[in-house]
């Protein structure tokens, strides 16, 4: 069912709409190298397809799941001697690119570079994370988000009636409230939805009409055998500890159990969720209460030492505890905006009276001329510390709260 033009494909409008850069680029056959990263079945390798179809290149589809470097060389070699040949470019699609390691993705940078392949890298993990950063430079990332429901109930409704690559031989009739409930259960994956509707179709015996009745009930039992709760990889991973942390940060303890069991019951490593907790400790309650790192610590101990299901209460302390927790991100604030200035200035010279000086010639030059051993002093002494560039600079104000 996978579409061959992009006038049928589904969502992603954001991305090749009417008038999208990415449109007009394949519409112009004028492919930049891409990384495209979203969840599951919404519609990267189709995208990829489609373009395989309208491209005057020549396309090559590699898995990195199946493949290694050895391969990818290869192909490359292929690409060269193509492109000193006939001039024609090659364009090299790599799914699940996020497969190979950062010095095996090393191979396609000078051929990127140098325009021997446009390649398109498809990949549910977050490629600045998962994807050399040097290649990365070199590619225009696209974000997909999951599918609408409206379009997953149009890939279903063209299944349901598509003689040719669908399900339109059989006498099916579908449910209206069925056909919601694949596509509102399929979480925008398309090929959750497809499967579940196959599996609908074909599992079941015609009435005596000779028809092939999907209902709601139907359409339940066939999704629960084809249907994952949870990737642990993908976006829901993503998703679920993004609503666990903000329901802390919300200060709603019962928000935080129920994300806290929906991970832990779909199979989540209680290390990861501790380590999240741990950070949240200091990111969005710091020295509010300087004690919930110390409890946030002992959870990921109490995980380590006896594991699940037992950790379990553990960890449903911690966030209980966190979501209670006074609030404040007055260090986190402090942290990131000096984060800033290193970035921005990273070499400012650390001030003369500061610096160590182990040597004679050290402090013959001044380092540490002028230092006031502070505990010499009875209170507070006037003293810079900071280089001279950030004088006055404050990071820490209290106020953030």
């Amino acid at each position: 069912m996978r579409p061959k033009t992009l006038a049928d494909f589904e969502g992603q409008f954001d991305i090749i709409g009417d008038g999208k850069i990415l449109r007009l680029a394949i519409e112009r056959d004028d492919i930049p190298s891409m990384i495209f990263w979203g969840p599951p079945g919404c519609g990267k390798t189709t995208l990829a397809r489609i373009i395989a179809e309208t491209t005057e290149s020549v396309f090559v589809q590699f898995s990195a799941v199946a493949g290694g470097v050895k391969e990818v060389r290869e192909i490359i070699e292929e690409a060269s001697k193509r492109n000193i040949a006939t001039g024609q470019r090659t364009i090299l699609f790599v799914d699940e690119i996020h497969r190979f390691n950062k010095s095996q993705q090393d191979a396609f940078l000078p051929f990127v570079e140098n325009g021997t392949i446009t390649l398109i890298g498809a990949t549910t993990e977050n490629p600045s994370f998962e994807v050399n950063s040097a290649l990365l430079s070199r590619c225009k990332v696209f974000v997909f988000n999951s599918l609408e429901e409206d379009s997953v109930k149009n890939i279903i409704l063209r299944a349901v009636e598509d003689k040719k690559k669908g399900l339109g031989n059989f006498k099916i009739r579908i449910d209206e409230d069925a056909i919601g409930f694949l596509s509102m259960s399929a979480n925008g994956d398309a090929r959750t939805a497809l499967n579940s509707l196959e599996f609908a179709v074909k599992s079941y015996k015609e009435n005596e009409k000779g028809e092939l009745v999907i209902d709601l009930e139907r359409a339940k039992e066939a999704f629960q055998k084809s249907h994952f709760i949870y990737d642990k990889n993908g976006e829901g991973h993503y998703n679920l500890i993004s609503a666990l942390h903000k329901s802390m940060r919300g200060s709603d303890a019962d928000a935080s159990i129920y994300w806290l069991t929906r991970m832990l019951a779909a199979g989540e490593d209680p290390l990861y969720i501790a380590r999240r907790v741990i950070r949240f400790a200091s990111e969005d309650i710091g020295l509010a209460n300087p004690a919930a790192l110390t409890q946030a610590l002992a959870a990921y101990d109490a995980a380590r030492f006896i594991g699940m299901p037992e950790c379990g209460v553990n960890l449903a302390q911690a966030v209980v505890y966190m979501a209670k927790c006074p609030k404040s991100i007055a260090v986190y604030k402090a942290f990131n905006e000096a984060m800033a200035d290193v970035k921005s200035q990273p070499d400012l010279p650390v001030p003369l009276h500061l610096r160590n000086a182990p040597t004679k010639l050290m402090k013959e030059i001044g380092y540490s001329k002028g230092y006031k051993y502070n505990p010499d002093y009875d209170g507070p002494i006037e003293q810079t510390y900071l280089p001279d560039k950030l004088l006055g600079r404050k990071y820490f104000k209290e106020k953030n709260k």
